[in-house]
């Protein structure tokens, strides 16, 4: 039962990899065995989660700078991997940016910002590794989505724009891939305890009381940490889920649930 959730073995490759949601799948990922790139911008930072996991978890990690907005930067990146470690079984589409305003406000400059970044990269990232896992055999994509890929927000436009839109692209490439064995799924955080959110909460006058209304409402009775996406990660990625595709999977404390 133990190897259906095992990675050994496996490459993956986790965009926005060095905070937040990202960083913890990544070490999730290393603690059951995979190989794990960090695909993101911030050198520095990707530098110190490779060294965390190859010194915690003692797997080969690698840091690949790539701004996801690049088409260009994301087909020389799959190319260092494949360079790197032969193959890519996993891809975690998890980069995210958001810019908040009414959408009477919102510039088209920043709807693109937030939908080249959350959107766009997430389809070129797919399409650019498709290749490396139908040659091997199969694969696992998962697109962190959003609480916002099912609920509207006033300020929220252009980001749950793109989190609904991860969602759908996850659907049709379900669909379009089943048949190469690649499994693409979804997982939608509630709120988590991120840079991004802590970024978002604290723009706001009353931020401690959103803070506390948000815990109110989530029948856990609490944020959600960024670990606690690893589990459902991990089921994602490994072969205890090789006959789930097209699934939208809330991690959520239950938000999602009630009216």
């Amino acid at each position: 039962m133990r190897d259906l959730f095992s990675l050994e073995g496996r490459v993956a490759i986790v965009t926005g990899g060095n905070s937040g949601i990202g960083k913890a799948i990544a070490c999730g990922f290393a603690g059951m065995g995979s190989d794990v790139v960090i695909a993101a911008r911030n050198e520095t930072k990707t530098a110190e989660v490779v060294r965390h996991i190859e010194e915690t978890y003692g797997a080969r990690a690698l840091g690949v700078r790539v701004d996801v907005r690049q088409e260009r930067q994301i087909h020389d990146a799959v190319g260092r991997v494949l360079d790197a470690f032969g193959r890519i079984d996993i891809l975690v589409n998890n980069a995210g940016t958001t810019v908040r305003g009414l959408p009477q406000d919102l510039t088209v400059a920043a709807w693109d910002e937030v939908l080249d970044t959350n959107l766009k990269s997430a389809f070129v990232f797919s399409q650019a590794v498709y290749p490396a896992m139908k040659k091997i055999g199969g694969g696992k994509i998962i697109n962190i989505g959003s609480m916002a890929s099912i609920f509207g927000g006033a300020r929220i436009a252009a980001y749950g724009a793109s989190k609904g839109g991860i969602v759908q692209l996850m659907r049709s490439l379900a669909v379009a891939w089943a048949p190469d064995n690649i499994q693409v799924n979804a997982l939608l955080p509630g709120w988590i305890n991120t840079p991004l959110s802590f970024r978002v909460r604290k723009s706001q006058s009353g931020a401690d009381l959103i803070e506390s209304a948000i815990a109110k409402r989530t029948p856990a009775g609490r944020w959600g940490e960024p670990e606690d996406l690893q589990g459902a990660a991990i089921f994602l990625a490994s072969r205890a889920s090789d006959f789930v595709t097209g699934a939208a999977l809330p991690v959520d404390g239950g938000y999602s649930a009630q009216i």
